[in-house]
C-alpha cells in the first residue's frame, strides 16, 4: 500500500537550496510514497513569529493551516525548525475555533524529514552508500531540543556504506545562526559560530551534515571565510547519494 506523503518544503529550502528539496524527494519515493506538493504553500509564519509580528505570522499561519489541512497522509519537512514552528507554536498564536482544531489536526500529521523516516516509516537503512569519507554531524537547536531529534539523523548516517561519523566535541552547541538573533546580536553570533568552527576543523571530518539549510548556510558561510576545504550538506543529499 503506497503512502501519500505531503511535502512542505520550507522558504531557505525552496530560495536557495533546491537541491535539498530534489534528495528529499528522492529519498520519500525510494522509501514507496507518492510524494504530493501543496502548491499554494507559502512561508509557516517563523520568522514573523520570531520578530513578535504575531498579526503577520497569525494569517501566515492560518493560510498554511487551510493548504496543508485539506490534503491526506503525513505532512514532511526537511527541517527541525519549520516543524516545530507548526507543531509546537502555532498554539501560542491567537485562533479562532475553526483554525485552532485545524492546528491540532495539522500538527499530529507534521513530521521532521530525519524523524519520518525512522520513526514512521520503517527504519533507518536507506540503502545509501557514499565514497569513503569522514563526516561529523551538527544537531540543529529546534530539532534536538523541541522535536528531541537526539537519535533518528545519526541512525540514518549510521547507516550509510561508506560513511564515518566522527565526533564533534560540544556538537549540541548552537550554531549562532538562530535566525532574527544573527541580525540583532551578529557581535555574540560571531562568536558562537567562531567556537562551533573550532570544534568542526578539530573533528577531522571531510564533511559536516545536519539537519537544518538555516544552520548549515551560517556554518557554511563561516568555512568558506575560513578558506575550509569541508563540505557542509544536508542529511537529505547524503541519504540521496548511492540509494538503490
Amino acid at each position: 500500500l503506497m503512502t501519500t506523503v505531503q511535502l512542505v518544503v520550507t522558504c531557505l529550502v525552496d530560495a536557495f537550496f533546491p537541491e535539498v528539496g530534489v534528495a528529499t524527494v528522492d529519498l520519500l519515493e525510494r522509501s514507496g510514497a507518492t510524494v504530493e506538493f501543496p502548491n499554494d504553500q507559502t512561508c509557516c509564519g517563523q520568522p514573523a513569529f520570531n520578530a513578535g509580528a504575531r498579526d503577520e505570522a497569525k494569517r501566515m499561519a492560518e493560510h498554511t493551516l487551510e493548504v496543508l489541512d485539506a490534503t491526506q497522509g503525513p505532512i514532511v519537512l526537511p527541517s527541525g525548525s519549520c516543524t516545530d514552528m507548526i507543531v509546537n507554536h502555532y498554539k501560542d498564536l491567537d485562533f479562532d475555533n475553526a483554525h485552532r482544531e485545524m492546528a491540532n489536526r495539522v500538527a499530529d500529521r507534521c513530521h521532521e524529514l530525519t524523524s519520518y523516516f525512522v520513526d514512521e516509516a520503517g527504519g533507518p537503512d536507506l540503502g545509501s552508500s557514499c565514497e569513503s569519507c569522514t563526516a561529523a554531524y551538527h544537531p540543529s537547536c529546534h530539532g534536538l531540543r523541541n522535536l528531541g531529534l537526539d537519535k533518528q539523523p545519526g541512525a540514518l548516517l549510521a547507516a550509510v556504506e561508506g560513511l564515518e561519523m566522527v565526533e564533534l566535541a560540544d556538537a549540541e552547541e548552537c550554531c549562532g545562526f538562530g535566525g532574527l538573533f544573527s541580525v540583532e546580536l551578529p557581535e555574540v553570533s560571531a562568536e558562537i559560530m567562531r567556537v562551533k568552527l573550532d570544534n568542526v576543523e578539530a573533528s577531522g571530518a571531510e564533511m559536516l551534515v545536519g539537519s537544518d539549510v538555516s544552520c548549515l548556510m551560517h556554518i557554511a558561510g563561516g568555512l568558506r571565510r575560513r578558506g575550509s576545504q569541508i563540505k557542509v550538506k544536508h542529511v537529505a543529499e547524503v541519504l540521496a547519494e548511492g540509494a538503490p
